[in-house]
């Protein structure tokens, strides 16, 4: 997701930074991410948030989790954070990182994440960039470094060609999954679709009538 650059961003960021931890601060909190909640509870993060619609939706469904949205673009990031803070303030439970999610073991310490999510990431077709999808082995690596034993990646998509290819690459990593943790099309699956949070891009694709794939791989 490319935004157009917004003038505000960079101000309210940093006018915001109990909010939104830059990655410099970032890597400074491994080990301490929980003294930045009203409560210590189990941390799932989503990888590339975006606009921040499901990291949201998800913060204020399940107020016994904490969450953090982290996001490369600052255009992103500020528009995820700030329209959560005008929409609901500031939220116990709701962080932001703008950093890079390669690499996401230097901000983390093992175990301190509970839960990863990964929504309509860039299917990066080309095969000379597969290194760049974030279900290439070397992000289940990092992945697999701050997550308990059987710790769960939620790995939603519209793109047929990038499910295939995080399947076989979940498989020969070593993850597992049974016949209830993936779906073909999401929407169509009445018990799989409950409690469904949609992203921004997840509702695109739905309007046009595109499936909706998901898997949750565990570790």
């Amino acid at each position: 997701m490319h935004l157009r650059s917004k003038p505000w961003a960079g101000e309210w960021l940093t006018n915001h930074s109990d909010i939104v931890i830059d990655q410099e601060h970032a890597t400074l909190q491994i080990g301490k991410w929980q003294s930045l909640f009203d409560q210590e509870q189990p941390i799932h993060i989503e990888i590339g948030s975006g606009k921040g619609q499901f990291i949201l939706g998800m913060a204020l469904a399940h107020p016994e989790i904490n969450y953090i949205g982290m996001e490369i673009q600052e255009t992103a990031v500020a528009v995820a954070a700030r329209k959560s803070f005008d929409s609901v303030g500031k939220l116990p439970n709701l962080r932001y990182i703008y950093g890079n999610g390669n690499g996401v073991e230097t901000y983390f310490e093992k175990n301190e994440v509970s839960k990863l999510y990964l929504n309509f990431s860039d299917p990066w077709p080309k095969t000379r960039h597969e290194s760049r999808r974030l279900t290439y082995k070397s992000f289940l690596q990092s992945y697999e470094a701050i997550l308990p034993e059987a710790g769960e990646v939620e790995f939603k998509t519209d793109n047929r060609h990038l499910f295939e290819y995080s399947m076989v690459s979940f498989m020969d990593y070593g993850m597992r999954w049974t016949s209830e943790d993936f779906t073909l099309d999401l929407h169509a699956d009445e018990e799989k679709v409950a409690g469904n949070i949609e992203t921004e891009y997840e509702q695109k694709f739905m309007a046009k009538g595109q499936p909706i794939y998901k898997i949750k791989a565990h570790f």
